[in-house]
């Protein structure tokens, strides 16, 4: 998988270093569990809550930040590793809006950014929440490749 990330965001104190090896990771292990081309590309940008809030309202057309944002390219799906490579799109993290929800759950900030790449992974190959069941099923494959994913690194 050829991900990149852009890191714009500003982040203050050691205990809240981002590691963007974990981040690129996680991101490649779910795609590899979703059964994706080798070559697709994703890329994953960490901004600031100004920069996000911008997006929030521009794509979403609600105000303030969030903690992440997807935006899908080629419309890939799941298990389509055999119609080959292509453009996944582009995942937006905001760390510092994402440090509260940490704060909230019991976990680093790391781990709250290694969920949400996840989360916006799962978006991207249009996975979504707004119903119950939606919900069940995205969260349940969330789990699932967070689980998987930490216990083989």
């Amino acid at each position: 998988m050829n991900i990149e990330i852009t890191n714009l965001a500003s982040i203050n104190s050691n205990s809240d270093r981002i590691n963007e090896d974990r981040i690129k990771s996680v991101a490649a292990y779910s795609l590899a569990q979703l059964e994706l081309h080798p070559d697709c590309e994703l890329s994953i940008s960490l901004v600031g809550e100004i920069e996000m809030s911008s997006l929030h309202m521009q794509w979403m057309n609600e105000s303030g930040p969030t903690d992440v944002l997807s935006f899908p390219m080629d419309e890939l799906k799941p298990n389509s590793a055999a119609q080959g490579p292509g453009v996944l799109g582009d995942i937006v993290l905001c760390p510092s809006y994402a440090k509260s929800q940490a704060e909230q759950a019991g976990h680093s900030l790391q781990d709250e950014l290694e969920l949400l790449t996840v989360h916006g992974v799962l978006h991207l190959l249009g996975f979504d929440h707004r119903d119950p069941e939606e919900e069940r099923v995205m969260f349940s494959m969330q789990d699932e490749y967070l689980k998987g994913w930490r216990i083989q690194i």
